[in-house]
């Protein structure tokens, strides 16, 4: 029951994702059904899955939510902006709701019952209003005149449904669509069909073999009545006749059950549809016509598409429109049947253990090496290229696209632009772009912080956008790319841009800035992820651009990855954040000085070269007519003994800029399992984890990022300072 639990819940957290995408579409756009038939779907599923894992509080939230969906689906209220927002909140309430149905025990607080209390008055207050009509349950004496009599004198909903045998394995419980129609209407008369069950050796207990013959008597539409079987409807027969149906009709139903028609006539004169005598009559007039039709070779069958298209009743482009449609959730449905759901922790152990064999290969690699002995050199050589394969593969498992976490943010900036009064768009690109899932979870909050920075402090009032001759609507555009091995998470606006002078005023007062000193544009905007820097005329709820940063900068710096930002007064601001693709396994630049050894992400390498004889004192290198600032790793990490023979020099990049790392010994490619420091090394500069040679020996990762930014602070003029002494 546990993991049962916990896979309701799992999927219930996704199903909310879609609920909310589907609600922020329908703002946009309240005519779109197929939105509001998915919000309805994913209502509908969490108060199933609710259910069937006891979880009555969510049954009961669910419950007002999904009956004030209905309602907009019938056409009953109108869903307008303020409904939409009772929704979303009820999404944000089931979240809550959710974080108590892991434990058995537990039950909602006082606050969040009375939250919910309060959004479900609101619901309920909607669905008071609502206007009768479109019914097709209407009075005996109305469907007696539309139809032209001949009518059974009973008031109830007649529903056959005979259950597929997946039904169970699909983790649906059949008396739950029973429970959900007692909670519209009334079940009159139950009778539950057994004749598909086999013999008991041949049964097989996972497997479904029963239906039901249900009279169901409620002021409802037929469409509602099959809506509740939505979920099943591929997997089960469905029949439903309206009140007062036809006697031929119920015949018709008798004649396409699989079972014994005396039997289910039986059936319905027990329930009172249809009396013993116009059963028997209807019966021989169907079986007569049944046999001429076969005598004289007039019975056919042909899809029920060309039978209206036959009769008028549509238009074929309609009946075509609806095959390609079909087949079409056929398709998505077969493609989802592909996915398998696998818990995070599994994939780490994966990961965890091509880590320690990419170890293990490389030392084979070595002993191979050292041996000079062919046949075990090619032996270890193929090795290691089915574990390059078995990495990258691994790796790619927990690779997921960005643009699920970018689509968050719709709901973030509606409810912020919604509190500040501002009209703001948000645009997205490059949400194909893929990295690690770790990395994914926890840029959110970084992320959050940022977009909420923009639309409060970056992006203007529309009275103020109108006065510098810009659209009144507000733009925050959320990009994504990758880049030398990383990728680049841009946050960019179109407002009034960060102001200079106003900055450089607060540094100074804050002591961070010398009065007379002149910072290029990048280094003074770095201030900005000082703790507490702000240049917020007024603390809001979200207060200004730079209250906080500090904290998105440790957090993205945790992740091996760096900030920054461009702005233009008067145009607006971009943040850009780069992150590597992975945290677990990259491809490395082996390199040694004296005794150690270091490694630097290939991906950064641009080129090595010899250091001449000439330049080996200088602290910048003439490269091709650019100054190249050197960083001697020998006097940075203050390592003891005599220099080589000669020096190298790997020039790396990143963020458009370039340094050089002078070592002694090039070493080559190297497959480089990261491992974390440890927290008494974590605020070193230069260094963000080590690795395990083939030797067994320790080698360090270089942080190519903060060593390009102490070359560029050295290149400057600034006191250049080693981080290890």
């Amino acid at each position: 029951m546990d993991e049962l639990r916990q896979a309701y819940i799992a999927e219930s957290q996704e199903l909310l994702v879609s609920l909310e995408e589907n609600l922020l579409s329908l703002e946009q756009n309240p005519a779109d059904a197929d939105a509001l038939n998915a919000v309805f779907r994913a209502a509908h599923t969490i108060k199933g899955g609710a259910g069937i894992v006891e979880c009555d509080f969510i049954v009961e939230f669910t419950h007002v939510v999904e009956n004030a969906l209905d309602d907009a689906r019938d056409g009953r209220i109108k869903l307008d902006g303020e409904l939409i927002q009772l929704l979303l909140a009820s999404g944000d309430q089931l979240a809550r709701l959710l974080e108590f149905a892991a434990d058995p025990e537990a039950r909602p607080d006082a606050a969040t019952l009375a939250r919910g209390e309060e959004l479900l008055t609101g619901l309920r207050n909607y669905s008071i209003g609502k206007e009768a009509g479109g019914d097709l349950a209407a009075t005996p004496d109305a469907r007696l005149e539309s139809s032209g009599g001949g009518m059974v004198g009973h008031d109830c909903w007649h529903i056959s449904i005979r259950f597929g045998e997946n039904v169970l394995r699909e983790g649906m419980d059949p008396l739950s669509f029973l429970r959900y129609l007692s909670g519209f209407g009334e079940i009159a008369h139950l009778t539950t069909l057994l004749e598909g069950m086999p013999e008991a050796e041949k049964m097989d207990p996972e497997a479904c073999y029963f239906g039901f013959e249900i009279d169901f008597r409620a002021e409802t539409s037929k469409e509602k009545i099959e809506r509740v079987f939505d979920f099943v409807r591929d997997s089960c027969t469905l029949y439903i006749l309206p009140p007062y149906s036809r006697v031929a009709e119920y015949v018709e139903l008798i004649m396409a059950l699989p079972e014994d028609t005396l039997r289910l006539g039986e059936i319905l004169v027990q329930a009172g549809a249809i009396t013993p005598q116009e059963l028997a009559q209807s019966l021989q007039t169907q079986s007569l016509q049944t046999q001429n039709q076969v005598e004289t070779g007039q019975a056919r069958t042909a899809p029920l598409g060309e039978i209206l298209v036959e009769q008028h009743a549509v238009q074929k482009e309609l009946v075509e429109a609806a095959v390609v449609k079909q087949t079409q959730v056929s398709d998505k449905k077969a493609q989802d049947a592909k996915l398998i759901r696998v818990h995070a922790d599994k994939l780490d152990q994966l990961i965890n253990l091509v880590g320690e064999l990419v170890i293990a290969g490389a030392s084979a690699a070595l002993l191979a090496q050292k041996s000079k002995d062919e046949g075990m050199f090619e032996a270890t050589s193929t090795i290691s290229r089915l574990v390059d394969e078995i990495r990258d593969g691994a790796l790619r498992l927990r690779m997921v696209q960005i643009g699920e976490t970018f689509n968050r943010f719709h709901r973030v900036v509606r409810d912020v632009s919604r509190d500040l009064g501002k009209d703001i768009e948000l645009v997205i690109t490059g949400g194909e772009a893929e990295l690690d899932k770790t990395v994914v979870e926890k840029i959110s909050d970084p992320l959050t912080h940022m977009v909420r920075n923009a639309i409060d402090h970056g992006i203007e009032s529309a009275e103020a956008r109108i006065a510098a001759g810009k659209s009144a609507r507000g733009r925050l555009k959320l990009n994504a790319y990758h880049e030398s091995g990383n990728i680049v998470i841009e946050v960019a606006d179109d407002g009034g841009g960060l102001k200079r002078e106003r900055i450089k005023q607060k540094a100074v007062a804050k002591g961070l800035l010398a009065a007379d000193a002149e910072p290029s544009d990048a280094d003074l905007f770095k201030l900005l992820f000082e703790p507490g820097f702000s240049t917020a005329e007024q603390i809001s709820n979200l207060s200004g651009r730079g209250v906080g940063l500090d904290v998105v900068k440790r957090n993205i710096e945790a992740l091996r990855g760096t900030t920054s930002i461009d702005s233009q007064e008067g145009v607006g601001t971009t943040m850009s954040i780069r992150l590597p693709l992975t945290l677990a396994i990259i491809d490395g630049f082996l390199m040694g000085v004296g005794k150690s050894a270091y490694v630097v992400p290939l991906d950064m390498v641009e080129e090595c070269i010899e250091l001449k004889q000439g330049e080996a004192r200088s602290n910048v290198l003439n490269l091709r007519g650019q100054v190249l600032p050197l960083i001697r790793l020998r006097e940075y990490f203050a390592l003891a003994g005599p220099a080589g023979r000669r020096e190298n020099v790997v020039v790396v990049k990143y963020s458009g800029n370039k340094a050089g790392l002078v070592v002694d010994e090039l070493m080559g490619e190297f497959q480089t399992v990261i491992k974390p420091l440890g927290q008494i090394f974590e605020h070193l500069r230069g260094i963000s984890g080590s690795t395990i040679l083939g030797t067994g020996e320790v080698a360090l990762i270089l942080d190519v990022p903060s060593l390009i930014t102490l070359a560029t602070e050295f290149e400057s003029g600034r006191a250049f300072a080693p981080s290890l002494h």
